[in-house]
């Protein structure tokens, strides 16, 4: 798992390319991001001015020539949300120099066994182009969050506009349908982030200083995916069910057959029920060694080595094993991309140039072939020189 913004340029260019290779030599068959579009002001690519525009700062070429034929192509094929953005005052320009970009680099990494993981936030932003265009979707007054936990008494407020699931249904969701179009049509596999949300959501008084006055609502449920299915076919996600899920959760998740998330980094004591623990993976899931969100390995168990917990993760039963870049390279939190609750100081993270060497390629290699998760045939061994 790497965003782009912590490739040493920070674009889809030569480093980009670079990293594939490496992943190849690697044994590794994923690249996993974060949300592709445009940050605000602090970074997040969870608080996108746009849920389906990519943002320009990946361009590694941002003055390529766009003729106007490709523009009116784009505007066309993208007809759902493109006038919208332009009416916005963006230049489709843009979206087709990193459409082109983005097609050369996935096909070079299918041509190298590498295939790319995208995440999508369940919330768009405040005053987002998607705010704006389409305020019938949201309800007035209320806000998202997070209820109080143990972890935090005062709960997590937010802030984003939440969607009026009931207005969303009598159009067939068609605005979620083209969102999941559009995440499919760049990425192989998307982790839905707050998969809760959909069964369930913590809805806040506009005006409340913290998320303790919020109440449940009811999500959409089954009938919004069973909705895209109609509209594109079998759905290629996996369920960021982390967090405070509850039975309804774990039925919709299973129901819709999608995998959820397990994480090492909370494996380590609690209960002998806590799901993340080695003996309680299923099959149908997909096991990380530590997320955006928490403190890498390194920073959260210095007495641990992080490749002993790296090799806990690749033996997991899970069909899928993630494991941060900031955890291969053994980071402490100076590494960490984000400190939830806090505005500032995330997203920052940048490989160093030669940090990414042969030799780590053969232990990653090595640790993914002894855990028998075989490398696609196109990948290659590194060399011992």
């Amino acid at each position: 798992m790497l965003h782009p913004t912590s490739l040493p340029s920070g674009h889809l260019g030569d480093d980009a390319y670079g990293f594939v290779d490496w992943l190849a030599a690697a044994g590794q068959s994923w690249w996993q991001m974060l949300p592709l579009g445009p940050p605000d002001e602090v970074g997040s690519p969870y608080a996108a001015a746009s849920a389906f525009a990519a943002w320009n700062g990946f361009l590694a070429e941002p003055k390529a020539r766009v003729t106007r034929e490709e523009k009116e192509t784009f505007r066309l094929r993208h007809s759902f949300w493109a006038r919208d953005w332009e009416a916005a005052g963006a230049d489709l320009a843009d979206q087709v120099r990193f459409e082109r970009e983005w097609s050369t680099l996935r096909a070079y990494g299918r041509e190298r066994g590498v295939r790319l993981i995208g995440d999508m936030p369940i919330y768009v932003a405040w005053d987002s182009v998607d705010h704006r265009s389409h305020p019938e979707l949201f309800l007035e007054g209320l806000v998202a969050g997070a209820p109080p936990d143990e972890m935090g008494p005062e709960g997590q407020h937010w802030g984003n506009p939440v969607f009026d699931w009931e207005a969303l249904a009598r159009q067939g969701y068609r605005w979620w349908i083209e969102r999941l179009r559009r995440t499919f049509e760049l990425f192989d596999l998307t982790r839905l982030d707050h998969f809760r949300g959909f069964a369930s959501f913590w809805a806040i008084p506009a005006g409340a200083q913290d998320a303790r006055t919020g109440h449940w609502l009811p999500g959409p449920g089954e009938p919004l995916f069973r909705a895209a299915e109609a509209a594109l076919g079998p759905l290629p996600v996996i369920a960021e069910d982390l967090g405070l899920i509850t039975p309804d959760v774990e039925e919709l998740r299973d129901g819709l057959g999608f995998p959820g998330m397990v994480v090492v980094w909370w494996a380590l004591g609690g209960a002998a029920d806590n799901p993340h623990r080695l003996k309680n993976h299923r099959e149908r899931q997909v096991v990380y060694t530590s997320t955006h969100d928490t403190e890498t390995l390194a920073g959260a168990f210095p007495d641990h080595d992080s490749w002993r917990l790296i090799r806990l993760a690749m033996h997991s039963r899970a069909v899928l094993a993630m494991v941060p870049l900031q955890d291969v390279l053994g980071l402490g939190n100076e590494a960490r991309m984000n400190h939830p609750g806090e505005r500032y100081g995330n997203w920052t993270w940048k490989l160093e140039p030669g940090q990414l060497t042969d030799e780590l390629a053969r232990r990653l290699y090595e640790c993914t072939e002894a855990a028998r998760r075989r490398p696609l045939a196109t990948a290659r061994r590194p060399s011992n020189s």
